[in-house]
């Protein structure tokens, strides 16, 4: 079953709200095994929304038109369903009477306007209210469907769970099409978006025609999320959870052992996981603690680690040295430039002595806009001192503007110590 998603609002052309409406409900189809292959934002203009209507209903078999059910003149999403369908608008009392109600317990007079709310269109039933003034809608179009409910996200969401996703259920399980979508990803950190595509392109062509026996289908999409790396969702379709995990497990196995063949060890976590994450587990499994001197990213890399709770178990502290007397007093940083190797693997020696942690990571480098110590902008060096090892360093050119080069240094760092702990594993 496929189901078009249409928004309306005029402010969401002009770009003064975000239509999180659309995600959220795009990603509760999705959980349901509902297919939404096109979203449509529209503005307050009836003929418009006659016209994104028509259009969606096309091409899908059902149609989730949101907003426009309020009290005011450029609420007409009812008057658009209404000659979509061919019918009249007719007014409701029983509507009327709870809107009213609503106002009388909150000791205020019902305006005129709010009557406009309790126009239905003929052969349509109605979602009723719960939190809100203006009710949804369930509008058979033949053998199609428009449901329409508020814009009001809390509202919408309520209506959405308990009657829209309960009738999408009951059409799917007629035409025998019950089925789940679920999906995976999986993050990747030091591969350009088309190096990923390069090596995964002969399992994603196998998957184009590939099927279970069961009817389960899968794909993989890549996703850029900028310093939060690239990421790879495979996406199952199948006829339960349990048969969708297991596609999805069996998958990520298979994604994993190509990429790492390819690529080397760039994946770092599943889903919701981030690099600090990766870090946490990593020390924790080996019973080590870590400690951090900062310049160039002024305490970023820090605040990202404390975000994982437990932190204070593996996270010794940050010394943030960004004035170069700092690094040289109390970091142990020898005299001359501090935009160098040297003065990186001196940064992490210095955390690591001052902090008293097994490791010791510092970074050094220039934001920009200016150059330092005949280093350009975007000149970084990372510093990582490991038990019983000599220090090293790592040195990284980046672009971007100051930030950007600040974000990217930070995960760059935590992923030099996460390639380095699984290298000594």
């Amino acid at each position: 079953m496929r189901i078009e998603i249409v928004a309306v609002g005029t402010e969401l052309l002009l770009g003064q709200i975000a239509d999180t409406n659309s995600a959220w409900m795009g990603e509760q189809l999705a959980a349901a095994g509902v297919a939404s292959h096109f979203h449509q934002a529209v503005g307050d203009n009836q003929a418009r929304i006659v016209l994104a209507l028509r259009t969606a209903l096309s091409r899908s078999d059902g149609v989730i038109v949101c907003g426009g059910l309020g009290p005011t003149q450029d609420d007409i999403t009812r008057e658009s369903i209404a000659e979509v369908m061919h019918v009249e608008l007719v007014r409701d009392e029983r509507i009327i009477e709870r809107i009213r109600t609503m106002f009388t317990s909150r000791r205020r007079a019902m305006p005129d306007n709010n009557l406009r709310q309790a126009d239905v269109p003929v052969g349509a039933s109605i979602i009723e209210q719960t939190r809100g003034t203006a009710p949804g809608l369930v509008c058979p179009v033949g053998n199609k469907v428009i449901y329409a409910v508020p814009g009001v996200p809390h509202e919408m969401q309520e209506m959405f769970g308990r009657a829209i996703l309960p009738d999408l259920r009951r059409r799917m399980a007629e035409a025998g099409e019950e089925a789940v979508i679920k999906s995976r990803v999986v993050r990747t950190w030091g591969a350009s978006e088309s190096g990923l595509a390069e090596a995964l392109a002969d399992r994603v062509e196998e998957l184009d025609d590939w099927s279970s026996d069961d009817g389960s289908t899968l794909t993989i999409a890549f996703l850029a999320s900028g310093i939060e790396g690239i990421k790879v969702r495979l996406t199952a379709r199948a006829p339960s959870d349990e048969v969708a995990d297991a596609v999805l497990a069996d998958e990520e196995r298979r994604v994993r052992a190509i990429l790492a063949d390819r690529l080397g060890d760039i994946v770092f976590g599943v889903d919701d996981q981030a690099m600090e994450d990766a870090i946490a587990g990593l020390l924790v499994a080996r019973g080590m603690t870590l400690g951090l001197a900062e310049s160039l990213t002024g305490g970023l890399i820090g605040a990202r680690l404390v975000n994982v709770a437990g932190s204070s178990t593996w996270f010794r502290g940050a010394i943030v040295a960004y004035d170069s007397a700092i690094k040289h007093a109390l970091l142990g940083v020898s005299p001359g430039p501090v935009v160098s190797a040297q003065a990186a693997e001196e940064m992490a020696t210095g955390a690591q002595k001052v902090l008293g942690s097994d490791i010791g990571l510092g970074i050094t480098g220039v934001a920009g806009p200016d150059g330092q110590d005949g280093q350009g902008p975007g000149t970084v060096f990372i510093g990582l001192s490991l038990p019983g090892s000599e220090p090293l360093s790592h040195q990284l050119h980046l672009p971007g503007d100051r930030d950007r080069v600040r974000q990217f240094s930070a995960i760059s760092a935590l992923d030099l110590l996460r390639r380095a702990l699984l290298a000594g594993s």
